[in-house]
């Protein structure tokens, strides 16, 4: 992964999640590092006043965008202490909706991964990041790391892969989960939550032996376990606490436990209960 963007709101969680990208160059190949704001103003916003009667002008929206700029090249700054010898660090600001922004910039600037704070700024001038999750987790073209806003960077040693065993039996897609497991030598533990209780005393690895995942993962030599807890969320994640994992690896597949961070009555849990970062691959 060469390139990451790092949509900002000047929120303490999308600066914890520029910081966490810095630090995470340590252990990554990434050359680039793309801090992003989007600042949408929309043409009536400067043609007709607002119900207080009050309009916004030009010089106005200048004067903002000026200032967003200067914060970003302040948090660029910032970030040049952290990130490892020879990456770039650039900004952009986008006059868009933070989505567009973010999809379109994934291509302009090539970029492998997007890394977001799970919590944003509530200031009514600024798009919330974190309420966008889910939608720019959904769009994304490439996988998504989302922070948690009270994270502090540890070094990724423990991994949790978290699936389902009993639908994961085709073909997974899992080029970006190789590519990132091949760069350096993690612990890998990949759970199954088995919230109906059917395998309290079953053998976990032999029942991934059934799984397409089982032969690519067999070279990182992963352990394999159950968790018994009817709330699919919060088993993963607490599991990946008391394993004292870095990092949570979602797999993109339609039974997954990637299918259940995209539905919105589980964003607001995953903002708010996640102890680690979680990684969502993409197709």
């Amino acid at each position: 992964m060469r390139t990451y963007l790092v949509p900002i709101d000047f929120s303490q969680a999308s600066i914890n999640a520029a910081e966490f990208a810095a630090k995470l160059s340590e252990q990554t190949l990434v050359e680039h590092i793309v801090l992003l704001n989007a600042y949408y103003v929309s043409p009536l916003e400067t043609m007709l006043p607002n119900p207080d009667m009050v309009q916004l002008m030009e010089e106005e929206v200048e004067h903002e965008v000026a200032d967003r700029i200067k914060k970003l090249e302040h948090l660029k700054h910032k970030l040049k202490a952290q990130v490892r010898e020879g990456v770039e660090i650039s900004v952009h600001l986008n006059r868009s909706h933070l989505l567009r922004a973010v999809v379109e910039n994934v291509s302009v600037k090539n970029a492998d991964l997007v890394i977001l704070g799970s919590k944003g700024n509530t200031s009514k001038t600024d798009t919330k990041i974190g309420g966008h999750v889910i939608s720019i987790s959904k769009a994304s073209p490439v996988p998504v790391i989302v922070v948690p806003p009270q994270y502090h960077f540890e070094t990724i040693t423990r991994v949790v892969v978290a699936c389902d065993f009993d639908k994961v039996k085709e073909t997974v897609p899992l080029d970006s989960l190789k590519r990132l497991l091949d760069k350096k030598k993690f612990e890998l533990l990949v759970v199954n939550i088995d919230k109906e209780s059917k395998h309290l005393s079953g053998d976990a690895g032999r029942k991934a032996e059934e799984t397409a995942l089982y032969q690519m993962l067999k070279p990182y030599q992963p352990t394999y376990s159950y968790v018994n807890n009817p709330n699919i969320i919060s088993g993963i994640l607490h599991f990946a606490t008391d394993n004292d994992a870095q990092l949570v690896i979602a797999l993109p597949h339609k039974y997954s436990f990637f299918q259940s961070l995209l539905h919105d009555s589980v964003s607001q849990q995953l903002a708010e209960s996640a102890a680690v970062p979680v990684l969502l691959l993409k197709e």
